[in-house]
C-alpha cells in the first residue's frame, strides 16, 4: 500500500484506506464475539489485559541505568534498541539517558495511562481502539520519511485522541512539584497546552527532574531537530532515569488512587440514594 512512488496525496489515501481496513475487522469480530460469553466483566478485563502497555517498561529502563552507571555502554544500546525508534548506536551515556527518559515517559502515558483513560470514560473497546491505532502509529510513524505521507493520518488520530489524557497526566505531574517552584513551571509549559504533541509532557518531567530533555535526534540515520526543554539544566545522566522513574510512577500510583476514591464515593453516593 506505501507505494513510495506515488505522490504524497496518494500516499496519503493509501494510509487512510490501510489504517479503516486494519482496524475495523478485528474491532467487529471482538464485538461479534461479545455475544458468546456469559461473564461481560470477564472478558472486557481480558481485552483491557491487551489494550494496555508498558508491560516490564519499567524494569528495562532500571536495567538500562544500572548498565550505564557501570559504564556499559553496549549493554545499555542492546536495551534500549528495542524500545525506540531513535538509532542507538552512536549514542553517548548521555544520549542514551535523555532517550531511556523520554521513552519510558512516551510509552507509559500513551500505553498505560491513556489506555486506561479511554476504559475509565468509554469502555474496552474504546482502550483498544486507541491502542490499535498507537502501535499503527509505531509501526508508520512520520520520524521516518518513507511513512512521513502515509502514517500521517493515524499520526493526526492519535495525537487528537491523547491530548486530554496528556494533560490530565502534565497536571499530575505538576502537582508532584508543589512546593519545587511549581507555579514557575506552570508560566513556561502552558504555551504548550494546546499543542497537538507531546511537548508540554517531556517539558513537564523536564523541569520535575531538573533535567534538559529534548534536543536534536538520530531516526533512520537522519537527524531531527526538535525543541530542548529546561536548557538551563545539567544534561541527565544514569542517575536521572531513576528519578524520572519515580516521578512517572508517581503519577500512576496518585492517578490509580483518585480513580479508586472517585468509585468508593459514587458507590456510597449510590447506596445513599
Amino acid at each position: 500500500m506505501n507505494n513510495q512512488n506515488n505522490k504524497p496525496s496518494q500516499q496519503k489515501i493509501a494510509g487512510a484506506l490501510s489504517t479503516l481496513v486494519t482496524l475495523s475487522p478485528l474491532l467487529i469480530i471482538l464485538w461479534l464475539f461479545e455475544s458468546f460469553i456469559e461473564v461481560n466483566w470477564l472478558w472486557h478485563g481480558f481485552l483491557l489485559y491487551f489494550a494496555l502497555g508498558s508491560f516490564g517498561l519499567t524494569r528495562a529502563t532500571i536495567k538500562t541505568a544500572k548498565a550505564l552507571l557501570a559504564k556499559n555502554t553496549s549493554e545499555a544500546k542492546q536495551l534500549i534498541a528495542p524500545l525506540t525508534l531513535r538509532n542507538t548506536e552512536k549514542l553517548s551515556s548521555l544520549g542514551l539517558s535523555k532517550a531511556c527518559i523520554e521513552m519510558h515517559l512516551l510509552q507509559t502515558m500513551q500505553q498505560c495511562f491513556s489506555v486506561a483513560f479511554f476504559y475509565v470514560l468509554w469502555g474496552p473497546y474504546a482502550a483498544l481502539t486507541f491502542r490499535l491505532l498507537l502501535e499503527m502509529h509505531y509501526s508508520w510513524n512520520i520520524k521516518l520519511p518513507q511513512f512521513r505521507a502515509f502514517g500521517a493520518l493515524v499520526n493526526n488520530l492519535v495525537q487528537i485522541l491523547q491530548w486530554l489524557p496528556t494533560r490530565l497526566f502534565v497536571l499530575f505531574i505538576m502537582l508532584g512539584t508543589i512546593g519545587q517552584n511549581s507555579r514557575l513551571f506552570w508560566q513556561l509549559i502552558k504555551k504548550h497546552f494546546f499543542s497537538l504533541n507531546n511537548t508540554i509532557s517531556v517539558y513537564a518531567l523536564a523541569l520535575a527532574i531538573e533535567k534538559k530533555l529534548g534536543g536534536v535526534a538520530l531516526y533512520n540515520d537522519t537527524k531531527l531537530r526538535r525543541a530542548s526543554f529546561n536548557d538551563s539544566a545539567l544534561e541527565p545522566d544514569a542517575s536521572s532515569i531513576v528519578h524520572a522513574v519515580k516521578r512517572v510512577n508517581q503519577v500512576l500510583y496518585f492517578s490509580f488512587l483518585c480513580l479508586v476514591f472517585s468509585s468508593a464515593l459514587t458507590l456510597v453516593l449510590t447506596l445513599k440514594i
